[in-house]
């Protein structure tokens, strides 16, 4: 006995189980709740994922003993009542009607395939008794749930649950599990899609076995089987099928990748963008990104609005893809500005014809407003205020506080260091970037990167503005009007306002909205993925109206409360409220030292400009080269119109006799 034992432990260990096939598993991209978002078909090109016992209803395992194998649990994996009663039915009746095969049995044959002969049917038996000896029976039964049959290339009951019937093996009803009992006996012959009556047929005598076996009441057994059998089989989802390409990429190996993504609100972005299209070019695509801010985890990831379109390109993932932002990044520009004091949001600032050396910027409009304040400089998104402050911040302290929070600026060919430029869209960005950097306005200014794989780490966020910084830049954007044509989501339906920032890349070529409430950032991306221009379509009019639709996709959220900003320094305070007469100095606001100003002097007949300047005690006496041209008793602007092109030196002085002065170029 002794030496029996020693030799069928020789024999176990030199001939082990292959499990090959049961490794050969699909990768499934999953959401936040382990639904599939999409799936990848395995080596041999078949749908096969992992379940155990715990992945399925109890009701489809009480079924399936009953049906195959009812001493599966007391049998070494063969049982040999089953092999004298099948002998005697065959004996009797002098042909093969009943077969012998247990659970263990059968998971040994799809472990490794043979043809059905006697010599096989031994080789079956005896592996099924290595498989008892090495493997409980938990895991013996989770083997057959992964590798059964269920015809073509659907094996295992979770592909064959969600091919049939759209949804996971624990939520089979009796009549459900039973027909996936069944298929198994003969998956090609009894395809419900093909054959539905037999399938029909197999599926009833399953159930009238429960019956016998007491597994079901007879009145259960009427109520499944009134049941129609599915006709058709269902696709496997492909949702968020860019990031699912990149994390399989990512992590070979694994067949389980949990994402942090909404199943349902992926799927609603996936058909709002298919139902935009017809708005849209024919070759235009569009990418969508949703952020819940408390810990940056993104819940619906779109790269494009039909992965398998051709003629839109849409294998190409744009929410990675690096593009012009246009003027989506000027929030951050005016942030830094306030971080540094030199702004504040009702300083003045003058939106006039400016050359900066040979960059002379121009609005959307092509026209000028003159002088404004800050917060309506940004509200209405205006070029040349906005490269005004790039220039007080400095582009290179700009674009290194952007790496620092973790976006990537990609300069243009040729450029070593960033320059005033970036401020209008003169340097590219990804959405992904982008999405992560308006996340931080809603967390005080902490910019850390977005997280979209379950389980991994958040990392230790760093500062990008300063707390106040970021609510007064929010403030502002709360007041940006909406788009033409649409109205607000929360004008209609929640309480909590939507910060909106549009953009719009040169040439329109790329069309960006960015709207920002407490729970959520939405960043959405909308143009030609081979880069063409398409025109009249805007950030405003293409990008916006979209953004506001995804709003109304997600749930309603109180609205935040005040936003206590930190007090400006002194003098901004004074501006800001209109209070009496600063007590610093003057300072030239329009134009300061060595600025080129268009003021159209070669044509002869020089337009007329407005001379700014803040603090200082009034009245206030205007001075070019030495002659005097103005005194403003209450205003700080004067106005002047040049003689002619060429250099000027302008002073302001107040009535304490302080000064301050440029010298200017006049084009």
């Amino acid at each position: 006995m002794f030496i029996l034992v020693l030799t069928l432990l020789a024999v176990d260990r030199l001939f082990p189980p292959d499990l090959s096939r049961l490794g050969d598993l699909s990768v499934t991209v999953t959401d936040s709740r382990d639904a599939p978002l999409r799936a990848f078909t395995n080596a041999a090109g078949a749908w096969r994922f992992p379940a155990t016992p715990d992945d399925v209803a109890p009701l489809f395992t009480d079924l399936l003993l009953a049906y195959e194998d009812r001493r599966f649990h007391d049998h070494p994996g063969v049982d040999p009542l089953a092999v004298l009663r099948a002998v005697g039915q065959n004996l009797a009746a002098g042909r093969v009607v009943s077969g012998a095969s247990t659970l263990t049995m059968q998971v040994a044959r799809l472990l490794e395939p043979r043809p059905r002969t006697l010599a096989a049917k031994l080789v079956e038996a005896a592996r099924a008794a290595q498989l008892e000896w090495r493997y409980s029976k938990r895991e013996i039964l989770g083997m057959y749930l992964t590798l059964a049959p269920y015809g073509g290339n659907v094996e295992g009951i979770r592909a064959a649950s969600l091919t049939l019937f759209g949804k996971g093996p624990a939520e089979l009803s009796a009549a459900e599990a039973a027909l996936l009992v069944a298929l198994p006996q003969s998956p090609t012959r009894l395809r419900p899609d093909r054959a539905a009556e037999q399938a029909r047929a197999a599926r009833d005598k399953v159930l009238d076995r429960a019956a016998e076996a007491g597994v079901l009441t007879p009145r259960a057994v009427a109520e499944a089987k009134a049941e129609p059998v599915p006709d058709r089989r269902l696709p496997l989802p492909v949702l968020a099928a860019h990031l699912a390409d990149a994390l399989r990429g990512r992590q070979p190996g694994r067949t389980t990748l949990p994402t942090t993504l909404d199943g349902r609100l992926q799927a609603a972005v996936e058909d709002l963008a298919r139902r935009t299209l017809p708005d849209l070019h024919e070759r235009a695509g569009l990418a969508v990104l949703v952020v819940e801010n408390s810990r940056r985890t993104v819940l619906a990831y779109l790269g494009s609005p039909d992965y398998f379109d051709e003629r839109r390109e849409g294998r190409v993932d744009m929410v990675r893809a690096v593009r012009s932002p246009g003027s989506a990044l000027k929030p951050f520009i005016y942030g830094l500005g306030f971080d540094d004091g030199l702004i504040h949001p009702a300083t003045l600032v003058a939106d006039v014809s400016t050359r900066f050396g040979d960059y002379a910027p121009r609005n959307f409009d092509r026209g000028f407003t003159g002088e404004l304040t800050i917060r309506d400089a940004l509200q209405r998104s205006l070029n040349v205020p906005a490269v005004l402050v790039l220039d007080k911040v400095g582009p290179v302290r700009f674009a290194d506080a952007l790496r620092r929070a973790g976006a990537r600026l990609v300069m243009p060919a040729g450029a070593v260091t960033p320059g005033l430029p970036v401020a209008l869209g003169g340097a590219s960005i990804s959405l992904w970037d982008m999405a992560a950097l308006y996340t931080a306005l809603a967390r005080d200014g902490q910019a850390a990167p977005l997280r979209v794989e379950r389980g991994a780490a958040e990392a230790a966020p760093v500062p990008l503005l300063a707390a106040a910084s970021a609510r007064q830049v929010l403030d502002i954007l709360e007041g940006a009007p909406p788009p033409p044509g649409a109205v607000q989501a929360q004008e209609v339906r929640r309480s909590a306002p939507v910060a909106l920032k549009t953009g719009t890349s040169y040439g329109f070529r790329d069309a960006w909205a960015f709207g920002v409430t407490g729970r959520f950032t939405v960043g959405v991306w909308v143009g030609r993925p081979d880069g063409t221009p398409s025109p009249d379509r805007f950030g405003r009019n293409t990008a916006a109206p979209l953004l506001l639709r995804v709003f109304d996709l997600l749930p309603e959220e109180p609205a935040p409360g005040p936003r206590v900003a930190e007090a400006p320094p002194d003098l901004l305070r004074r501006v800001a409220a209109g209070a009496p007469e600063a007590v610093e100095r003057p300072r030239l606001v329009f134009p300061t030292e060595a600025m080129v100003v268009e003021a159209g002097a070669a044509s002869g007949t020089p337009e007329p400009l407005t001379l700014l300047a803040s603090g200082g005690r009034r009245p206030l006496s205007w001075m070019v080269d030495g002659r005097r041209i103005a005194v403003s008793p209450v205003r700080r602007d004067a106005v002047w119109r040049p003689e002619g092109p060429g250099f000027a030196r302008i002073t302001v002085i107040d009535a304490d006799g302080r000064s301050d002065s440029a010298t200017v170029e006049v084009r």
